[in-house]
């Protein structure tokens, strides 16, 4: 053969693999670059691009920074509010973790600042892969989001209380897929879910017959209230099969005359912890009303931790379960200890038995004798 159409066709082969190794590389290159990044759809509904591979993060709004500490994640946190490395009182997550407030802040937090978000600027000091956020429109997560050009993903906790909730439970999946976290979530919603499964074993066959009337009062509600701040539908009472007489009222939160708490009058009453100086207070000045109540005549008033502490401590509000539980049907409870229940159930959701602070911050589970005080 001529030895330029050799030549000739030994260099059209050359092209070839040149260029087919260019589709190789560039096939392999677009399969890195997708890699990098994944699409997820947030609790609004919102699809967002993250990274592949997060390192770091910051949380937003109430209960946020709760939900990446239930995923034993913390080490991912570069940046928290302001408002986390503020009274302490009531948020067993934070109570346990010492170590965050030698984060950097991000932005105020808090309940004025919902709906409002972090400071742009801040949260670009720390450069977050993830801005992970909680109570937020989906106008003003796209907003921060064009603003600080870092993924906002909004995570939400659903109906407040409830241990069975399908928002809490895809926030925590969504979160620890983001994380590489899907095992863990996978054990905390198993977790709470075998709460509310044992809390119905132990309940559900009592007879309507054997449920003695109860109530709770002094719940929190943008600010501490007395015995007539109420909740018609309160979690640990659902959880527990069994209902406030408030609930013929409304299943929402509410005030009442004390007029109708004394009608009522039932055979126990539970005092949120969170307004119990107020109900002390409320007693010091009225006595003969408390004394006209039959629970307090009885004995039969106890003090329960409050769980709404920048929105719901669902680890508070089981220990709550288990202690009103042991309290209602002792034969039903008899196996449990209260307090080293709470403990289990901080100890595995944030990481420390931190019972003993929280009754440090209130009076812990306690029969409250007011008449004798």
């Amino acid at each position: 053969m001529n030895k330029k159409i050799i030549s000739v066709i030994l260099a059209l082969m050359m092209s070839l693999v040149v260029a087919f190794s260019g589709c190789i590389g560039s096939s392999e290159s677009s399969a890195s670059e997708v890699a990098d990044t994944i699409e997820i759809v947030d609790l609004l509904g919102r699809t967002v691009e993250v990274p592949a591979d997060v390192q770091k993060i910051v949380c937003s709004g109430p209960g946020c920074l709760r939900l990446i500490c239930y995923l034993d994640a913390t080490e991912y946190l570069v940046g928290i509010e302001g408002f986390e490395n503020t009274n302490l009182i009531g948020r067993p997550y934070r109570l346990a973790h010492d170590e965050f407030s030698e984060l950097a802040v991000i932005g105020n937090g808090g309940p004025q600042d919902i709906n409002v978000g972090p400071d742009p600027e801040k949260v670009l000091n720390v450069m977050p892969d993830v801005i992970f956020i909680t109570y937020m429109d989906a106008d003003k997560a796209d907003e921060l989001q064009e603003k600080t050009g870092i993924p906002v993903v909004v995570l939400s906790y659903g109906a407040l209380g409830n241990f069975k909730n399908d928002a809490i439970f895809d926030s925590l999946t969504l979160s620890g897929e983001i994380l590489g976290k899907e095992e863990r979530a996978e054990e905390v919603i198993s977790f709470m879910t075998g709460i509310q499964d044992d809390l119905d074993e132990r309940t559900a066959e009592i007879p309507d017959e054997e449920k003695p009337t109860i109530y709770v009062g002094a719940i929190g509600n943008k600010g501490v209230h007395g015995i007539d701040s109420t909740e018609g539908a309160y979690p640990p009472f659902e959880a527990l099969n069994t209902e406030n007489v408030a609930k013929v009222a409304s299943t929402e939160h509410l005030f009442l005359s004390k007029e109708q708490i004394l009608e009522w009058d039932p055979e126990f009453i539970f005092i949120d912890e969170g307004g119990l100086s107020l109900v002390y207070e409320d007693y010091e000045k009225n006595p003969e009303y408390y004394e006209s109540l039959d629970a307090f005549k009885n004995g039969n008033v106890y003090g329960i931790l409050p769980f709404n502490y920048y929105t719901t401590n669902l680890d508070t509000a089981m220990a709550d379960s288990y202690y009103i539980g042991s309290i209602l049907y002792p034969e039903a409870f008899s196996d449990v200890n209260p307090e080293a229940k709470a403990d289990e159930i901080y100890e595995f959701l944030v990481g420390e038995a931190v019972y003993y602070k929280m009754a440090e911050n209130f009076e812990g589970f306690k029969k409250l004798d007011l008449l004798n005080q």
